[in-house]
C-alpha cells in the first residue's frame, strides 16, 4: 500500500540513501530526490559533489532529481520554494536521514510545517552503529568522498563502506571523538550501488582536494555499468 508521495532530502550519502530505502519500504512513494546546490549550482553544499555525479546517481537509482542553488544565508527560503513547486507535483511529505542531532529535526519539523508537508525520518533515534550496520547488510556499496582534516586525513579517501571500514570506525570511536555515521562531519560518502540502484556507478577518475579544513575525493568521471 503507498501511503503518500514524498521527495528524499538528498546528499549521495549513506544516510539519506538509507532513509529512502525504509521510506520505500514503508509504503512511501519516493518520487524526487531533492538536492541543494551551491550558487554556481557546481556542487552540492554538504558534501561537495559535482551536481553532474549526483544527477549520474539519480539516473542509477531511476528516481528523478531535483536541485535547487543557494548560498547557506539563502538556503532555508530556496529550500522552501522548492518544496513549494514539489507540492504542485503532488508531493505531501519530505523524507530526511538525520540520526541525532536535535537542531537538525527542529529545523526539519519547523520547515515542514511551515511549508505544509509532512516529515518522516526513519533514522531518528536509531543507534549509529546499527545504522551503519544496516546500511552495510542491506547491500548499499559506497566510499568516502570527504573528510575533517582534523579527524581523518587523505588517506581515508575512497575507502569501501565495508564491514572492515565499520570495525575500524567504531573501534576509532572509542579513543577519539569520532561518530560511527560521522553524524558531525567527520567524514561523508558517495553511493554507487544497492537495493535501489537499476544500475551501478563505475568511478572511473578523481582527484584529492584539500579546501577549508576538509580533504575532498573530487569525482572527476563515472559511468554506469549493468548490474
Amino acid at each position: 500500500m503507498t501511503l503518500g508521495k514524498v521527495f528524499v532530502s538528498w546528499s549521495g550519502g549513506k544516510e539519506s540513501c538509507l532513509a529512502c530505502y525504509r521510506a520505500a519500504a514503508g509504503g512511501l512513494k519516493v518520487n524526487y530526490l531533492a538536492n541543494m546546490a551551491t550558487e554556481d549550482g557546481k556542487r552540492s553544499r554538504t558534501h561537495g559533489l559535482s551536481a553532474r555525479i549526483l544527477k549520474l546517481q539519480s539516473q542509477a537509482m531511476g528516481i528523478p532529481l531535483v536541485q535547487r542553488q543557494a548560498t547557506w544565508q539563502s538556503y532555508e527560503s530556496e529550500f522552501k520554494k522548492m518544496v513549494g513547486e514539489l507540492k504542485k507535483e503532488g508531493i505531501e511529505g519530505g523524507v530526511f536521514g538525520d540520526i541525532d542531532l536535535d537542531e537538525h529535526r527542529e529545523w526539519v519539523e519547523r520547515v515542514c510545517r511551515e511549508t505544509g508537508i509532512t516529515p518522516h525520518q526513519p533514522l531518528w533515534g536509531e543507534s549509529q552503529t546499527e545504522i551503519l550496520r544496516d546500511f552495510i547488510n542491506s547491500g548499499f556499496k559506497a566510499v568516502i568522498v570527504a573528510t575533517r582534516a582534523d579527524q581523518l586525513g587523505e588517506e581515508w579517501l575512497g575507502r569501501k563502506i565495508d564491514m572492515d571500514f565499520f570495525t575500524q570506525i567504531t573501534e576509532l570511536g572509542r579513543t577519539r571523538n569520532i561518530t560511527p555515521c560521522g553524524e558531525t562531519g567527520e567524514y561523508h560518502t558517495l553511493v554507487i550501488d544497492g537495493p535501489l540502484f537499476q544500475k551501478r556507478m563505475e568511478i572511473t577518475q578523481t582527484r584529492k582536494v584539500l579546501r577549508d579544513g576538509h580533504w575532498f575525493l573530487e569525482v572527476l568521471d563515472a559511468a554506469l555499468r549493468a548490474k
